[in-house]
Formats: structure tokens, sequence, C-alpha cells
């Protein structure tokens, strides 16, 4: 019997664990570790956030699940990983705490014959003095952090109520934080708001980014196909913010927070401050913070994880100048070079370099986005190392025949703009490949005729199903397995 053991239940870890359990059948053990209890579609914070959704409808309970589908699952967190074992043992393993119940506090062993490594990212508020939901700001990474965000905007909304002007400052809190587009969807959805209840007079809505200019995304920006014209992401992302009334600022290192005020450097080298009634600023990401050690009980971290804590995979991370980054310097299967049967899926790994150009201040600040990995690109990234694992298990196969490469995949991203049946909106995107190739497509670095931007309402139903399709097939619902990532 093999064992796979799966850190972290999020997007990719849960597909993962899904996938490799239906394919192993009850042969095999699939143990998932999580220290969360939930499950939650995070797509949809955005609306929890606004009081359009309960944190009900985004998330359910993961044990049942589980039990239901015959995988373990513990509640706890993954503290370090021994892939050689130890002097006592040669069976690699995860030493893990427990954080509920009777056995809080206490650590245990978890043996592997195959890791995935799914824990995501860590919200690095500390990076940013002042930042998240304990300091001045608010958040939308997680269904607790966007219901406290929501319990906080209807106040500044009640004062617009008696007449009080009031400034929403919305974007990212840190020099090079990402999710660049759930910051983006957040501020449409609070000009929408706003504008539906004729408070747009009362409203200054500004963004704050580390993006070069508007529509980069961390993602270098794109050019879609929209109305029959090619247009940047740029001119589309500063048509759609003219429209809701959002003013912006680009190129902005979020340094300091105090209550009311954010402090920001920008590539000029020029320090700057922006007054705030309510803020919503993304963190910066980390790793989980594992440390990993070889047989003898020595550190090996570095071996296995990057500076940042996430850990390295079939990437070229050779250090080399912006021009000759290239889309095959991105991983394919996802496997740690050191240990062949350790797996990093979702935002875990480690990406080669970023997407975007790399852009300091004057006073050697680096100010621009991280690489984004969330949602899709998660999801497909989970099924592949899944497959990977299973047909090693099966077959006993070296070889990894499914990828999943960022460099060659697509993926199709929904920015809501509003919710309403009747008169909601939302922006569609969509690239191919993730990752520009300026060798393969050395016009538009993509795939023109697969990248597009539209905005309508048709956009927000798609939305709203999506919403319901992945959360009936992340429960694991008869026929779960026939959607696709």
């Amino acid at each position: 019997m093999a064992k796979v053991l799966i850190l972290g239940a999020g997007i990719s870890g849960h597909t993962a664990a899904l996938i490799a359990k239906r394919k192993l059948g009850k042969n095999h053990q699939v143990t998932v570790v999580s220290p969360n209890s939930n499950y939650q579609w995070i797509p949809s914070n955005i609306w929890v956030g606004m009081g359009l959704m309960t944190p009900e409808q985004v998330k359910f309970e993961l044990a049942p699940v589980y039990k239901r589908q015959g995988i373990s699952y513990k509640q706890a967190l993954a503290v370090s990983l021994h892939p050689e074992g130890d002097t006592k043992s040669t069976t690699p393993y995860v030493k893990i705490k427990h954080i509920v119940g009777t056995q809080k506090d206490t650590e245990e062993n978890i043996e592997y014959d195959y890791l995935i490594n799914a824990t995501g990212p860590k919200l690095n508020f500390a990076a940013t003095q002042g930042l998240g939901p304990e300091g001045f700001t608010d958040s939308v990474c997680t269904f607790q952090h966007a219901a406290e965000a929501w319990h906080n905007l209807q106040k500044n909304l009640a004062k617009m109520e008696k007449g009080e002007r009031q400034t929403f400052l919305i974007g990212t809190g840190h020099p090079m934080a990402t999710c660049q587009g759930a910051a983006f969807e957040y501020s449409l959805n609070i000009a929408f708001e706003v504008k539906k209840r004729k408070l747009d007079h009362l409203a200054d809505i500004v963004w704050i980014s580390n993006e070069y200019e508007l529509g980069d995304f961390g993602m270098g920006g794109a050019y879609v196909k929209r109305g029959g014209y090619i247009t940047p992401t740029k001119i589309f992302s500063e048509s759609v913010f003219s429209e809701y009334g959002i003013r912006w600022i680009t190129g902005a290192g979020v340094n300091k927070v105090e209550e009311g005020l954010v402090h920001y450097e920008t590539l000029d080298g020029e320090y700057h401050t922006q007054q705030f009634d309510f803020a919503m600023l993304i963190p910066g990401f980390a790793g989980a913070g594992m440390k990993a050690y070889n047989k003898h009980d020595e550190d090996i971290t570095p071996t296995v994880f990057a500076p940042n804590g996430f850990m390295k995979v079939d990437a070229d991370y050779t250090v080399k100048p912006y021009e000759e980054w290239k889309a095959s310097d991105w991983p394919s299967t996802y496997q740690c070079p050191a240990y062949d049967n350790v797996y990093a899926a979702g935002i875990a790994f480690a990406p080669p370099h970023a997407m975007s150009k790399p852009m300091q201040s004057k006073n050697g600040t680096f100010i621009y986005p991280t690489p984004p990995r969330t949602g899709m690109p998660s999801g497909v990234i989970g099924r592949v190392v899944a497959e990977n694992v299973v047909a090693k298990i099966k077959t006993g196969t070296k070889e990894n025949k499914h990828k999943a490469s960022m460099g060659k995949m697509g993926a199709a991203c929904i920015v809501s703009a509003g919710y309403g049946i009747i008169d909601g909106q939302a922006a569609v995107m969509t690239v191919n490949p993730i990752v520009p190739d300026w060798e393969k497509y050395p016009q538009w670095g993509r795939n023109i005729d697969d990248t597009v931007g539209v905005i309508g309402l048709a956009g927000h139903w798609m939305k709203l199903f999506m919403h319901y399709m992945f959360l009936y097939k992340a429960k694991a619902l008869p026929l779960w397995w026939m959607i696709p990532e």
C-alpha cells in the first residue's frame, strides 16, 4: 500500500486529494493535513466582502467530504519535512503539530511514499507595518477577513448616508505583493455599490498598486481582443476605472500604514502619503515556513525551499537578466529536484522569476508584482501532480507524463464588477499562455486569438454559475470529476 501525503486543502491540494483517491482506490492511502477545517471558494470572498454572500455560502467542512471519499484528514500544521527519514528510520515523513481537540499542540510524524506540498501562501501582513486586520486595513484573502471587511465597510456607507465624504483605498499593501486581480475586483464592487446607493458624489475611490502601469496584473500585462480591436490591458483597465470613477496610483510600494494614512514610495524615489477612511490592501505572500532536515538532522531548508519559503521544483532558477527570461524557465511537472517523490502544487512552488519586468525605485527598493498562481492554474497543477503520482504508484514509472507549464497553459479570469441578476457586470479575461512567450509569439507575447477581454452582464452570470459549479465539484458530489479545473 502506497501512502500519499498532501499538505494543504486549498484549490490545488483539495483537487489533488480527490483525484488521487478516486484513481488509487481503497488499496492505497491518501492523507490530507491542513490547519483549516473548511474548504473555501476564494474567488467568491469578494462577494462576502460586499455583504452579497455569507461565509456559509463560500465554504464547507472538509471532514465529512474526506470521510465519504475514504481520505484520511488531520487538522494540523506541517512543521518540518524529513525527506530522508532520520537516524532511526529511512522512511520519509513530515512532522505536524495538531491545532485542535485533545491532541492540540502535540506533534506527530506522518510517513509518506509521495508528498504533495500544497500549503499555499502565508499572508505576510507583518512585512508591512500596520497592514492587515490586526492593523489598520482590511483584507478579502479569507472568508473571515472578507466578513470583517464588510462589517467595517458598512460603517463607511452609513457615514455617507449622513452626508460625510469617504475615501476608499484599494490595492496592494507591499512593494512586491501579488493578486492585483482580487483588489481590482473589490474596487469595482465598491464603486458599483456606492453608485447603486446614489452616493458616488460622496466617494473618492483610489487604487494603489505596485504595478508599473495599470493592467499589469503581475503577468506583464497583455494584449486582448476587444470589440474587434487589439487593446493593451493598460487601456482596458484605465477605461474600466474611468467608467467606474476610480483614480489610480501605480508604481507605488506601500511601506507603512497608520490609522487612516498609508505611506508609500514611488519608482521615482519620492515618498508620499494617502489618506483613507477604509482600506483593503492585499499583503505580500510568503511560503508556509516549513523547515527541511536530512537523515542526520541537518538543516537542508535552502536545498528544498527558495528564500521566500516556496518549494523549488523543475524550473530554471538561474539568475539572468530580464531580457533572457523565457517561458521555458517555468516548471511543467512541479517535482522537487532534490527528492523525486516530493512535489509542490499551486502557490506552494517557487516561480523561477516574475512575469512583470523587475522595477527598482531610485532608492533601490524593488517595486513590482510577484507572479500570480491562484485559481485555475492552481487547480490544473493539482490535478497534473496527482496524476503523475498515481501513475508512479500504479505502473512504477519514473517518468512524469502529465505536464502543465504556465508557459503553455491558458487561463480565464472573471472579475466581478457589480452583483445583480439584471444589472450585474463582470470583466472576462482569457490569456494563453499565462507566462508570456516572446519566442513563440514575438508580436504579442501570447496567442492573440485566445487572449480576449470583455465586460458585461454575461460575465456576471458566468462567475455566478462557476461559484456553484466549482463548489459542487469540491464537495465531490455525483460526477464531480467531469467538471474541468
